[in-house]
C-alpha cells in the first residue's frame, strides 16, 4: 500500500486545530507528532512568518504527499499547535473556577489565571510566535476569537452562580471583557522586559480585584 494512502483503521476526524485528520494507527500517529515537533523547532528558530512546509519535509524526510495527508498548509499546523496550548490553558481555567463560590474566591481565581497564562508564555516562548500568527491570518484569528468565547462561557457560568438575579446580558458582557482583558494584558506583558512585565501583571490583578465587586447582582 502506498505511503500516502490512509489506512482503514486510522481515525479521520477533523480537529479544532485545522488538521485534516488525527491518525489512530501508532506509526502514523508518531509521524503526525513528529511533524508537529519539527514545526515547533522550526518556528522557534525562524518565527512563524518564515516557517514553510518545505522546512518540515527537509527536516523530517517526510514527503509532501504524506505531510499533506494531515495538514493542508502551514496554517493548519500552527492552528493545531495553538489548539493544544489553548486546551492546556482552558483546562487550567476550568480547574481554577471549579471551586469558586464567593466573590473573593472569584477574584483570587482570576488572579491565578492571569498569573498562570503569563507563566505559560514565559515558559513556552513559541507561544509568542503562535499568537503572532493568529493575528496575521484570518482563519487563525477566528479560531482565537472562538477560544476566547469558550473561556468567557466558563467564567459566565460561574458568575451566574454568584449573581443568579443579575441581567444575563450584562454578565455575559462582563465575562467577555474580563477574558479579553486578561489575554491583552498577558500578551502585552510578554513584550516587556521581565521586571516590567511582572509589574504590569501585578497592577492588572489589582485593577481586576477592584473592578469585579461592581458586578451586577
Amino acid at each position: 500500500m502506498s505511503d500516502t494512502t490512509p489506512k482503514r483503521d486510522e481515525a479521520e476526524t477533523a480537529t479544532g486545530g485545522l488538521a485534516r485528520r488525527v491518525p489512530s494507527q501508532r506509526r502514523s500517529r508518531e509521524r503526525f507528532e513528529r511533524i508537529l515537533e519539527s514545526a515547533m523547532e522550526i518556528i522557534s528558530e525562524k518565527g512563524s512568518d518564515a516557517f514553510r512546509m518545505s522546512d518540515i519535509v527537509e527536516r523530517t524526510g517526510i514527503p509532501f504527499g504524506s505531510l499533506y495527508q494531515y495538514f493542508p498548509d502551514k496554517t493548519a499546523i500552527i492552528g493545531t499547535l495553538a489548539e493544544r496550548y489553548n486546551a492546556e490553558g482552558r483546562a487550567c481555567v476550568e480547574q481554577e473556577l471549579a471551586s469558586v463560590d464567593t466573590l473573593p474566591k472569584l477574584h483570587a481565581a482570576l488572579c491565578r489565571i492571569v498569573e498562570g497564562y503569563y507563566r505559560m508564555f514565559l515558559d513556552e516562548p513559541i507561544l509568542c510566535d503562535i499568537w503572532h500568527a493568529t493575528q496575521t491570518d484570518k482563519e487563525l484569528q477566528r479560531a482565537d476569537e472562538a477560544e476566547m468565547r469558550r473561556l468567557a462561557q466558563l467564567l459566565l457560568a460561574r458568575m451566574k452562580g454568584l449573581a443568579p438575579s443579575a441581567d444575563e446580558t450584562e454578565l455575559t458582557r462582563t465575562a467577555e471583557l474580563v477574558m479579553v482583558l486578561i489575554a491583552a494584558t498577558v500578551r502585552h506583558a510578554i513584550t516587556l522586559e521581565r521586571p516590567e512585565g511582572e509589574r504590569v501583571v501585578e497592577q492588572f490583578k489589582a485593577m481586576l480585584s477592584r473592578s469585579l465587586p461592581e458586578m451586577p447582582g
